[in-house]
This record gives structure tokens, sequence and C-alpha cells, in this order.
């Protein structure tokens, strides 16, 4: 039986009606997980950005700490070297102030002649040769006659060598404090023993226990001189 054309009509516009209605429902489920996908990628590259600025700012904090940590070294050991140099200087005052005294020595006379007959015997002995001049200042020559020839005598009794020793024409600075050299092989060999040598000498090998006297024990030392 043949449709008429009102019925005709009516199902072209129920089945228009029926596609529109899935064309509006695919519509909205097109919108819902377009939206959907938005906002996880939204969200996936605001956490992205979180973590680049959260790295970023961890960094910052990273290198301002150890700036720090360099600064404070750093004036650490400018204060350290400026404890050490003050130090230093104190020592170095001290033992200009000792050299100043050493011409105190030769003021006791009978004193003086027996350092110097220790010098002569603690330069022969350094030398053990059997020719030495001895070289001292032109005010000291007297005291050298007077003792040398005990130096001499005690030599030979220690170390079964002969030796011979003379007084150089040729004198000391008048600068020098006192104190003797002693020359052999004409000179190619020479033992200072001034007063100045010897307190040089003393003081370099001194100079730790100097440092704890004045300043205490270095924690820090594992080794002495």
């Amino acid at each position: 039986m043949a449709l008429s054309d009102a019925e005709v009509q009516k199902q072209i516009k129920h089945m228009m009606a029926f596609i529109d209605q899935e064309a509006n429902e695919k519509a909205e489920e097109i919108d819902a997980k377009a939206e959907e996908e938005f906002n996880i990628e939204k969200g996936r590259l605001v956490q992205q950005q979180r973590v680049k600025i959260m790295e970023f700012y961890e960094r910052k904090e990273k290198q301002v700490e150890l700036q720090k940590k360099i600064q404070s070294s750093n004036l650490l050991n400018q204060a350290r070297l400026t404890v050490l140099k003050c130090r230093e200087d104190h020592i170095k005052t001290l033992l200009e102030e000792a050299n100043k005294r050493l011409g105190e020595v030769t003021q006791n006379q009978a004193k003086y002649i027996e350092v110097l007959q220790g010098l002569i015997l603690q330069g022969l002995y350094k030398l053990l040769e059997p020719v030495v001049v001895i070289r001292c200042r032109a005010q000291d020559v007297n005291f050298i006659k007077q003792v040398y020839g005990k130096a001499v005598e005690t030599y030979k009794k220690q170390t079964k060598k002969d030796v011979k020793v003379t007084i150089d024409t040729e004198h000391l600075s008048p600068d020098i404090s006192g104190g003797i050299e002693l020359l052999a092989q004409g000179g190619k060999i020479k033992v200072v023993n001034t007063l100045e040598s010897r307190l040089d000498l003393i003081s370099h090998q001194m100079l730790p226990e100097i440092r704890d006297v004045l300043y205490g024990p270095n924690p820090n030392r594992k080794f002495m001189d």
C-alpha cells in the first residue's frame, strides 16, 4: 500500500530530526573530548613549566649558597692571612730587636772571650782542615790571641788531628757585632761564625718553639721543623 504524501513528509521529518539529534550528540561528544584533551594538555604544559621554574630557582638557590660559601671561605682565608702576617711581623720585630742587642754580648769581656773560644772550636770541627785562618774584628784580635791556642789544644785532643791556626790580617767589618770567620784552602772554604750568623741560625731552628711560646701550639701542625 503506497504512502501518502503526508506520511512521506512525516517520515522524512522524523529521519531529519534523528539525524540532527545524532549530529548534535556527536558534536557535543567531540566538543567534550576536545575540551578534555585541551585541559589535559594545558595541565601537562602547566606542570612542565612549573617543574622548569622550580628547577630554575633550585639552581639559583644552589648558586647563591655556593657563592656564600666561597665568599665566607675567602673572608676566612683573608683573616687567617692577616693574623699570620701580624704574627710573622711581630716575630720579625723581636728578632730585629735581638739583633740590635747583640752588641751587649761583647760588653762582658770575660763572657765574650769564652764565646769566641767556643766559636773557634766549633769552626775547627766543621772544617777539619790542617791549615785554618781566623778572621775577626780589629778590636777582637787580642781576645782571639788569648783563646785560639786553647781551642786548638781541645781540637787536637778530640780529633787526633793536627791543625795550624793563624789570625788573618784582614779584619771583619766594624758593623759586625762580634764573632769570627774561619777560612781554609786559601779562602775557598769558609765557616761564618759571627754573632749575627749564629742568631740567624738559632732563630730559624727555634722558630716553631718561638711561635709556640708567643701564640701557643698550632693544632693543625703535624710535623716539627
